[in-house]
Protein backbone atom coordinates (compact mmCIF):
# COMPACT_ATOMS: atom_id res chain seq x y z
CA UNK A 1 0.00 0.00 0.00
CA UNK A 2 2.64 2.11 0.71
CA UNK A 3 4.32 1.74 -2.67
CA UNK A 4 0.89 2.18 -4.25
CA UNK A 5 0.79 5.86 -2.53
CA UNK A 6 4.47 6.68 -3.65
CA UNK A 7 3.52 5.70 -7.04
CA UNK A 8 0.70 8.12 -6.92
CA UNK A 9 2.50 10.56 -5.63
CA UNK A 10 5.12 10.43 -8.23
CA UNK A 11 2.56 10.18 -10.79
CA UNK A 12 1.35 13.68 -9.28
CA UNK A 13 4.52 14.56 -9.14
CA UNK A 14 4.82 13.92 -12.84
CA UNK A 15 2.18 15.92 -13.93
CA UNK A 16 3.14 18.66 -12.35
CA UNK A 17 5.96 18.89 -14.37
CA UNK A 18 4.28 17.98 -17.37
CA UNK A 19 2.24 21.34 -16.96
CA UNK A 20 5.23 23.20 -15.79
CA UNK A 21 7.08 22.60 -18.60
CA UNK A 22 4.22 23.06 -21.29
CA UNK A 23 3.45 26.40 -19.48
CA UNK A 24 7.11 27.42 -20.08
CA UNK A 25 7.03 26.18 -23.31
CA UNK A 26 4.39 28.13 -24.51
CA UNK A 27 5.14 31.53 -22.84
CA UNK A 28 8.65 31.15 -24.21
CA UNK A 29 7.39 30.40 -27.66
CA UNK A 30 4.82 33.60 -27.39
CA UNK A 31 7.58 35.22 -26.31
CA UNK A 32 9.70 34.36 -28.70
CA UNK A 33 7.34 35.10 -32.00
CA UNK A 34 6.64 38.22 -30.17
CA UNK A 35 11.02 39.12 -29.99
CA UNK A 36 10.69 38.30 -33.72
CA UNK A 37 8.33 40.51 -34.90
CA UNK A 38 9.21 43.66 -32.75
CA UNK A 39 12.73 42.57 -34.29
CA UNK A 40 11.24 43.03 -37.63
CA UNK A 41 9.31 45.57 -37.22
CA UNK A 42 11.78 47.82 -35.83
CA UNK A 43 13.69 46.69 -39.01
CA UNK A 44 10.96 47.76 -41.76
CA UNK A 45 10.81 51.47 -39.44
CA UNK A 46 14.34 51.46 -39.82
CA UNK A 47 14.55 51.18 -43.56
CA UNK A 48 11.33 53.33 -43.86
CA UNK A 49 13.38 56.38 -42.50
CA UNK A 50 15.91 55.54 -44.02
CA UNK A 51 14.39 55.76 -47.44
CA UNK A 52 12.16 58.65 -46.72
CA UNK A 53 15.31 60.58 -45.45
CA UNK A 54 17.31 60.45 -48.67
CA UNK A 55 14.27 61.26 -51.12
CA UNK A 56 13.29 64.53 -48.98
CA UNK A 57 17.71 65.55 -49.23
CA UNK A 58 17.19 65.02 -52.94
CA UNK A 59 14.04 66.77 -53.26
CA UNK A 60 15.83 69.68 -50.94
CA UNK A 61 18.77 69.32 -53.34
CA UNK A 62 16.60 69.95 -56.50
CA UNK A 63 15.05 72.95 -55.50
CA UNK A 64 19.01 74.46 -54.18
CA UNK A 65 22.25 76.09 -55.93
CA UNK A 66 24.81 74.35 -57.74
CA UNK A 67 27.46 73.99 -55.23
CA UNK A 68 29.91 74.89 -58.69
CA UNK A 69 28.17 77.78 -60.04
CA UNK A 70 26.43 79.37 -57.06
CA UNK A 71 23.22 79.26 -59.23
CA UNK A 72 20.24 76.96 -60.07
CA UNK A 73 20.28 73.91 -60.94
CA UNK A 74 17.63 74.51 -63.86
CA UNK A 75 17.22 71.61 -66.14
CA UNK A 76 20.53 70.12 -65.42
CA UNK A 77 19.43 66.64 -64.28
CA UNK A 78 23.36 65.22 -64.50
CA UNK A 79 24.34 68.25 -62.04
CA UNK A 80 21.57 67.23 -59.37
CA UNK A 81 22.55 63.44 -59.73
CA UNK A 82 26.59 64.02 -59.56
CA UNK A 83 26.05 66.69 -56.35
CA UNK A 84 23.72 64.06 -54.55
CA UNK A 85 25.54 61.03 -55.37
CA UNK A 86 29.42 63.10 -54.38
CA UNK A 87 27.37 64.11 -51.21
CA UNK A 88 25.49 61.05 -49.49
CA UNK A 89 27.57 58.63 -48.96
CA UNK A 90 25.61 54.98 -49.04
CA UNK A 91 25.55 52.60 -45.81
CA UNK A 92 26.06 48.67 -45.70
CA UNK A 93 23.34 46.93 -48.25
CA UNK A 94 22.23 50.85 -49.12
CA UNK A 95 22.35 51.29 -52.61
CA UNK A 96 21.56 54.76 -54.97
CA UNK A 97 20.95 55.14 -58.59
CA UNK A 98 20.25 57.21 -61.13
CA UNK A 99 18.55 57.02 -64.73
CA UNK A 100 18.15 59.48 -67.50
CA UNK A 101 15.75 58.63 -70.07
CA UNK A 102 15.72 55.43 -71.06
CA UNK A 103 19.71 55.16 -69.96
CA UNK A 104 21.25 53.34 -66.94
CA UNK A 105 23.91 57.03 -65.96
CA UNK A 106 25.32 56.34 -62.10
CA UNK A 107 25.05 53.82 -59.24
CA UNK A 108 26.45 54.20 -55.49
CA UNK A 109 28.34 51.92 -55.18
CA UNK A 110 28.94 51.04 -58.64
CA UNK A 111 28.16 47.27 -58.47
CA UNK A 112 25.01 46.49 -58.22
CA UNK A 113 22.97 43.35 -57.13
CA UNK A 114 21.75 41.35 -59.93
CA UNK A 115 18.24 42.25 -58.93
CA UNK A 116 18.90 46.05 -59.89
CA UNK A 117 22.23 46.08 -62.05
CA UNK A 118 21.89 48.10 -65.26
CA UNK A 119 20.22 45.14 -67.45
CA UNK A 120 17.87 44.10 -64.51
CA UNK A 121 13.48 44.15 -65.21
CA UNK A 122 13.71 46.27 -62.27
CA UNK A 123 15.69 49.01 -64.09
CA UNK A 124 13.53 48.96 -66.48
CA UNK A 125 10.50 49.72 -64.86
CA UNK A 126 11.63 52.59 -62.90
CA UNK A 127 12.71 53.72 -65.91
CA UNK A 128 9.18 54.64 -67.21
CA UNK A 129 7.90 55.83 -63.93
CA UNK A 130 6.03 58.57 -63.91
CA UNK A 131 5.03 59.16 -60.15
CA UNK A 132 6.80 57.96 -57.01
CA UNK A 133 6.90 53.85 -56.22
CA UNK A 134 7.82 52.73 -53.11
CA UNK A 135 8.30 48.40 -53.75
CA UNK A 136 10.43 45.75 -52.74
CA UNK A 137 11.88 43.42 -55.77
CA UNK A 138 13.20 39.62 -54.79
CA UNK A 139 14.46 36.32 -55.53
CA UNK A 140 15.10 32.58 -53.56
CA UNK A 141 18.32 34.47 -52.13
CA UNK A 142 17.96 38.12 -51.48
CA UNK A 143 14.99 40.49 -51.19
CA UNK A 144 15.84 44.48 -51.73
CA UNK A 145 13.38 47.51 -50.80
CA UNK A 146 13.45 50.42 -52.55
CA UNK A 147 11.70 53.78 -52.97
CA UNK A 148 12.06 55.32 -56.59
CA UNK A 149 11.81 59.04 -57.27
CA UNK A 150 10.99 60.71 -60.48
CA UNK A 151 12.63 64.18 -60.94
CA UNK A 152 10.67 66.34 -62.92
CA UNK A 153 12.47 69.76 -64.13
CA UNK A 154 10.61 72.63 -66.24
CA UNK A 155 7.53 70.79 -66.11
CA UNK A 156 9.36 67.42 -67.82
CA UNK A 157 10.26 64.43 -66.12
CA UNK A 158 14.31 64.50 -66.80
CA UNK A 159 15.18 61.28 -65.10
CA UNK A 160 14.39 58.85 -62.00
CA UNK A 161 16.53 58.79 -58.62
CA UNK A 162 16.11 54.95 -56.73
CA UNK A 163 17.72 54.30 -53.30
CA UNK A 164 17.24 50.66 -52.34
CA UNK A 165 18.60 48.67 -49.54
CA UNK A 166 18.75 44.87 -49.13
CA UNK A 167 17.04 43.41 -46.38
CA UNK A 168 18.48 39.87 -46.16
CA UNK A 169 21.89 40.50 -44.18
CA UNK A 170 19.54 42.63 -41.25
CA UNK A 171 17.31 39.91 -41.70
CA UNK A 172 19.80 37.16 -40.91
CA UNK A 173 20.97 38.80 -37.73
CA UNK A 174 17.48 38.48 -36.53
CA UNK A 175 17.40 34.99 -37.57
CA UNK A 176 20.55 34.19 -35.85
CA UNK A 177 18.95 36.09 -32.63
CA UNK A 178 16.15 34.42 -32.44
CA UNK A 179 18.31 31.03 -32.69
CA UNK A 180 20.47 32.50 -29.83
CA UNK A 181 17.11 32.95 -27.88
CA UNK A 182 15.78 29.64 -28.60
CA UNK A 183 18.74 27.53 -27.50
CA UNK A 184 19.08 29.35 -24.43
CA UNK A 185 15.47 28.75 -23.60
CA UNK A 186 15.86 25.47 -24.37
CA UNK A 187 18.77 25.07 -22.21
CA UNK A 188 16.76 27.00 -19.62
CA UNK A 189 13.41 25.31 -19.32
CA UNK A 190 15.58 22.10 -19.21
CA UNK A 191 17.27 23.55 -15.77
CA UNK A 192 14.23 24.49 -14.83
CA UNK A 193 12.16 21.42 -14.72
CA UNK A 194 15.04 19.40 -13.06
CA UNK A 195 14.29 22.46 -10.03
CA UNK A 196 10.74 21.95 -10.67
CA UNK A 197 10.71 18.45 -9.94
CA UNK A 198 12.73 18.60 -7.12
CA UNK A 199 10.55 21.86 -5.72
CA UNK A 200 7.27 19.81 -6.45
CA UNK A 201 8.57 17.29 -4.48
CA UNK A 202 9.44 19.09 -1.09
CA UNK A 203 6.30 20.79 -1.56
CA UNK A 204 3.66 17.29 -2.25
CA UNK A 205 5.59 16.17 1.09
CA UNK A 206 3.41 18.01 3.71
CA UNK A 207 0.37 16.68 1.15
CA UNK A 208 1.73 13.31 1.87
CA UNK A 209 1.78 13.96 5.68
CA UNK A 210 -1.87 15.21 5.52
CA UNK A 211 -2.89 11.96 3.34
CA UNK A 212 -0.99 9.75 5.71
CA UNK A 213 -2.84 11.48 8.76
CA UNK A 214 -6.22 11.43 7.14
CA UNK A 215 -6.00 8.04 6.62
CA UNK A 216 -5.70 7.31 10.65
CA UNK A 217 -8.80 9.42 10.86
CA UNK A 218 -11.85 7.10 11.53
CA UNK A 219 -15.54 7.40 12.42
CA UNK A 220 -14.34 6.33 16.36
CA UNK A 221 -11.40 8.66 15.99
CA UNK A 222 -12.36 12.13 14.72
CA UNK A 223 -10.21 13.83 17.67
CA UNK A 224 -7.04 13.75 15.75
CA UNK A 225 -6.11 16.80 14.15
CA UNK A 226 -3.13 17.72 11.58
CA UNK A 227 -0.31 19.32 12.65
CA UNK A 228 -0.16 23.43 11.12
CA UNK A 229 3.24 24.89 10.18
CA UNK A 230 3.66 28.23 8.75
CA UNK A 231 1.11 30.15 6.51
CA UNK A 232 1.40 29.31 3.10
CA UNK A 233 -1.31 27.95 1.05
CA UNK A 234 -0.19 23.77 2.40
CA UNK A 235 -0.72 25.62 5.91
CA UNK A 236 -4.07 26.74 5.06
CA UNK A 237 -5.26 23.38 3.37
CA UNK A 238 -4.17 21.69 6.76
CA UNK A 239 -6.10 24.16 8.48
CA UNK A 240 -9.45 23.69 6.20
CA UNK A 241 -9.09 19.96 6.87
CA UNK A 242 -9.05 20.59 10.93
CA UNK A 243 -12.33 22.75 10.19
CA UNK A 244 -13.78 20.38 8.53
CA UNK A 245 -13.01 17.46 11.20
CA UNK A 246 -14.30 19.53 13.89
CA UNK A 247 -17.55 20.70 11.31
CA UNK A 248 -17.89 16.25 11.32
CA UNK A 249 -17.40 15.85 15.03
CA UNK A 250 -19.96 18.73 15.29
CA UNK A 251 -22.49 16.73 12.92
CA UNK A 252 -21.75 13.26 14.89
CA UNK A 253 -22.80 15.19 17.85
CA UNK A 254 -25.32 16.73 16.74
CA UNK A 255 -26.68 13.43 15.57
CA UNK A 256 -26.03 11.51 18.46
CA UNK A 257 -27.97 14.05 20.33
CA UNK A 258 -30.68 14.07 17.62
CA UNK A 259 -31.02 10.33 17.55
CA UNK A 260 -31.28 10.54 21.82
CA UNK A 261 -33.90 13.48 21.89
CA UNK A 262 -36.04 11.07 18.67
CA UNK A 263 -35.81 7.80 21.00
CA UNK A 264 -36.82 10.17 24.07
CA UNK A 265 -39.53 11.97 22.11
CA UNK A 266 -41.02 8.63 20.79
CA UNK A 267 -40.66 6.85 23.79
CA UNK A 268 -42.73 9.23 26.36
CA UNK A 269 -45.87 8.79 23.94
CA UNK A 270 -45.55 4.95 23.62
CA UNK A 271 -44.96 4.52 27.44
CA UNK A 272 -48.16 6.43 28.14
CA UNK A 273 -50.08 4.45 25.30
CA UNK A 274 -49.09 1.11 26.90
CA UNK A 275 -49.25 2.01 30.18
CA UNK A 276 -53.22 3.29 29.83
CA UNK A 277 -53.71 -0.15 27.15
CA UNK A 278 -52.34 -2.39 30.21
CA UNK A 279 -54.44 -0.86 33.03
CA UNK A 280 -57.59 0.17 30.85
CA UNK A 281 -60.82 -1.64 32.85
CA UNK A 282 -63.79 -2.69 31.05
CA UNK A 283 -65.90 -0.24 31.89
CA UNK A 284 -67.33 2.11 28.86
CA UNK A 285 -66.23 5.04 30.42
CA UNK A 286 -62.31 3.95 31.36
CA UNK A 287 -62.07 2.62 27.80
CA UNK A 288 -63.57 5.95 26.41
CA UNK A 289 -60.92 8.15 28.39
CA UNK A 290 -57.69 5.15 27.11
CA UNK A 291 -59.46 5.92 24.28
CA UNK A 292 -58.69 9.85 23.87
CA UNK A 293 -55.47 9.15 25.75
CA UNK A 294 -54.09 6.86 22.69
CA UNK A 295 -55.46 9.24 20.42
CA UNK A 296 -53.76 12.42 21.45
CA UNK A 297 -50.49 10.65 22.10
CA UNK A 298 -50.76 9.27 18.56
CA UNK A 299 -51.57 12.57 16.90
CA UNK A 300 -48.77 14.18 18.93
CA UNK A 301 -46.58 11.09 17.45
CA UNK A 302 -47.97 11.80 14.14
CA UNK A 303 -46.90 15.59 14.61
CA UNK A 304 -43.94 14.56 15.27
CA UNK A 305 -42.75 11.86 12.78
CA UNK A 306 -44.19 14.89 10.47
CA UNK A 307 -41.61 17.50 11.54
CA UNK A 308 -38.74 15.46 11.56
CA UNK A 309 -39.80 14.44 7.76
CA UNK A 310 -39.57 18.04 7.00
CA UNK A 311 -36.44 18.66 8.53
CA UNK A 312 -34.70 15.57 6.71
CA UNK A 313 -36.25 16.82 3.36
CA UNK A 314 -34.60 20.26 3.79
CA UNK A 315 -31.02 19.40 3.62
CA UNK A 316 -32.15 17.61 -0.03
CA UNK A 317 -31.84 19.86 -3.03
CA UNK A 318 -35.38 19.07 -3.91
CA UNK A 319 -37.15 20.51 -1.20
CA UNK A 320 -38.14 23.85 -2.56
CA UNK A 321 -40.11 24.48 -5.82
CA UNK A 322 -39.39 27.67 -6.78
CA UNK A 323 -41.77 29.94 -8.46
CA UNK A 324 -42.10 33.67 -8.75
CA UNK A 325 -44.66 34.99 -6.74
CA UNK A 326 -46.17 38.42 -6.00
CA UNK A 327 -45.34 39.51 -2.42
CA UNK A 328 -48.53 41.75 -1.24
CA UNK A 329 -51.13 38.76 -2.64
CA UNK A 330 -48.89 35.65 -0.56
CA UNK A 331 -49.17 37.91 2.38
CA UNK A 332 -53.13 38.76 1.81
CA UNK A 333 -53.19 34.73 1.70
CA UNK A 334 -51.30 33.97 4.76
CA UNK A 335 -53.33 36.55 6.45
CA UNK A 336 -56.67 34.82 5.35
CA UNK A 337 -55.17 31.54 6.60
CA UNK A 338 -53.87 32.29 9.84
CA UNK A 339 -57.03 34.66 11.49
CA UNK A 340 -58.54 31.04 11.25
CA UNK A 341 -56.02 30.25 14.09
CA UNK A 342 -57.32 31.58 17.05
CA UNK A 343 -59.88 34.15 18.69
CA UNK A 344 -57.02 37.14 18.26
CA UNK A 345 -56.86 40.58 16.98
CA UNK A 346 -55.84 39.92 13.47
CA UNK A 347 -54.09 43.09 11.65
CA UNK A 348 -52.75 42.94 8.32
CA UNK A 349 -50.21 45.23 9.08
CA UNK A 350 -48.78 45.90 5.74
CA UNK A 351 -48.49 44.98 1.97
CA UNK A 352 -45.11 44.58 0.36
CA UNK A 353 -45.10 45.09 -3.29
CA UNK A 354 -42.77 43.20 -6.10
CA UNK A 355 -42.21 39.92 -6.85
CA UNK A 356 -40.30 37.14 -5.13
CA UNK A 357 -38.87 33.85 -6.17
CA UNK A 358 -39.78 31.57 -3.91
CA UNK A 359 -41.42 28.45 -2.70
CA UNK A 360 -45.02 29.30 -2.20
CA UNK A 361 -46.29 26.27 0.24
CA UNK A 362 -42.82 26.59 2.48
CA UNK A 363 -43.31 30.01 2.45
CA UNK A 364 -47.22 29.71 3.65
CA UNK A 365 -46.12 26.90 6.45
CA UNK A 366 -42.97 28.89 8.23
CA UNK A 367 -45.31 31.76 8.92
CA UNK A 368 -47.98 29.99 9.43
CA UNK A 369 -45.85 28.36 12.13
CA UNK A 370 -44.76 31.93 13.28
CA UNK A 371 -48.81 32.69 13.77
CA UNK A 372 -49.22 29.19 15.20
CA UNK A 373 -46.60 30.20 18.33
CA UNK A 374 -48.06 33.66 18.34
CA UNK A 375 -51.34 32.26 19.06
CA UNK A 376 -50.07 29.85 22.37
CA UNK A 377 -48.32 32.83 24.01
CA UNK A 378 -51.54 35.28 23.36
CA UNK A 379 -54.92 36.47 24.89
CA UNK A 380 -58.06 36.50 22.96
CA UNK A 381 -57.63 40.76 23.86
CA UNK A 382 -54.22 40.56 22.32
CA UNK A 383 -52.78 41.45 18.96
CA UNK A 384 -51.17 39.28 16.20
CA UNK A 385 -50.35 41.08 13.30
CA UNK A 386 -48.88 39.76 10.07
CA UNK A 387 -47.01 42.07 7.39
CA UNK A 388 -44.46 42.01 4.75
CA UNK A 389 -42.19 44.72 3.20
CA UNK A 390 -39.24 45.03 0.30
CA UNK A 391 -35.88 46.59 1.29
CA UNK A 392 -33.04 47.01 -1.18
CA UNK A 393 -32.12 42.93 -1.96
CA UNK A 394 -34.47 41.39 0.14
CA UNK A 395 -38.10 41.13 1.24
CA UNK A 396 -39.44 41.01 4.98
CA UNK A 397 -42.35 38.90 6.10
CA UNK A 398 -42.89 38.99 9.58
CA UNK A 399 -45.45 38.16 12.50
CA UNK A 400 -46.03 40.81 15.65
CA UNK A 401 -47.92 39.68 18.65
CA UNK A 402 -48.61 41.21 22.25
CA UNK A 403 -48.11 38.45 24.11
CA UNK A 404 -46.00 36.81 26.85
CA UNK A 405 -42.76 37.94 24.99
CA UNK A 406 -39.46 35.60 25.40
CA UNK A 407 -36.55 36.04 27.78
CA UNK A 408 -33.40 36.80 26.52
CA UNK A 409 -31.64 33.36 27.53
CA UNK A 410 -34.18 31.64 25.45
CA UNK A 411 -33.89 34.00 22.40
CA UNK A 412 -31.01 31.84 20.66
CA UNK A 413 -32.09 28.61 22.34
CA UNK A 414 -35.48 28.29 20.79
CA UNK A 415 -34.41 28.02 17.14
CA UNK A 416 -32.97 24.57 17.70
CA UNK A 417 -34.39 20.89 17.54
CA UNK A 418 -36.58 19.94 20.65
CA UNK A 419 -35.78 23.32 22.71
CA UNK A 420 -38.67 25.49 24.23
CA UNK A 421 -38.43 28.20 25.90
CA UNK A 422 -39.08 29.18 29.71
CA UNK A 423 -42.49 30.13 29.26
CA UNK A 424 -44.03 27.06 27.09
CA UNK A 425 -45.05 25.41 30.42
CA UNK A 426 -48.30 23.74 29.90
CA UNK A 427 -48.47 24.02 26.45
CA UNK A 428 -48.05 20.97 24.14
CA UNK A 429 -45.34 21.02 21.64
CA UNK A 430 -43.01 19.17 19.78
CA UNK A 431 -39.94 22.31 20.44
CA UNK A 432 -39.54 21.57 16.34
CA UNK A 433 -41.45 24.50 14.71
CA UNK A 434 -38.94 27.00 14.93
CA UNK A 435 -36.21 24.41 13.67
CA UNK A 436 -38.77 23.86 10.76
CA UNK A 437 -39.01 27.88 10.00
CA UNK A 438 -35.33 28.54 10.39
CA UNK A 439 -34.78 25.26 7.45
CA UNK A 440 -37.11 26.92 5.37
CA UNK A 441 -35.09 30.35 6.01
CA UNK A 442 -31.63 28.91 5.16
CA UNK A 443 -33.21 27.01 2.07
CA UNK A 444 -34.32 29.78 0.29
CA UNK A 445 -31.02 31.52 1.69
CA UNK A 446 -32.21 33.79 4.11
CA UNK A 447 -32.84 33.93 7.56
CA UNK A 448 -35.03 34.20 10.27
CA UNK A 449 -35.30 37.39 12.78
CA UNK A 450 -36.07 37.87 16.40
CA UNK A 451 -37.44 41.20 18.35
CA UNK A 452 -38.81 40.44 21.81
CA UNK A 453 -39.54 42.07 24.82
CA UNK A 454 -41.02 39.91 28.16
CA UNK A 455 -44.44 40.80 28.59
CA UNK A 456 -44.55 43.23 25.94
CA UNK A 457 -44.62 40.69 23.10
CA UNK A 458 -42.47 39.55 20.04
CA UNK A 459 -41.56 39.67 16.43
CA UNK A 460 -40.57 37.29 14.29
CA UNK A 461 -39.30 38.58 11.10
CA UNK A 462 -38.83 35.86 7.92
CA UNK A 463 -35.83 37.69 5.88
CA UNK A 464 -35.61 35.94 2.34
CA UNK A 465 -33.36 37.36 -0.86
CA UNK A 466 -35.84 38.36 -3.60
CA UNK A 467 -34.13 36.56 -6.15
Amino acid sequence: MIKNRRNTSYKFQSRILIVYCLLIVLSFSGAVLTIRRLLLFRLHTRIEQALNQEIKELRILVDSKDPETARPFGDNITAIFNVFLQRNVPITDEYKIALLGDSFYASVPAKLPKLIDANSAAVKHWQQLTVPERGRVSNSAAQIVYLAEPVELDGEIKGVFVIAIATQNERQKVKEAILIIIRVTTIAVFITSILAWIFAGKILTPLRQLTDTSRAIGENNLEQRIQVRGNDEIAQLGSTFNDMLDRLSSAFFSQRQFLNDVSHELKTPITIIQGHLELMGNSYQEQQETKEIVVDELERMSRLIADLTILAKSEQPNFLHLETLDLGSLTQEIYLKTKALADRNWQLEALGRGKIVADRQRIVQAITNLAQNATKHTKPEDTIAIGSTTKKNFCFLWVRDTGTGIAEADRQRIFQRFQTGANNYGIKSTGLGLAIVTAIAKAHGGRIELDSCLDRGSKFTLVLPLG
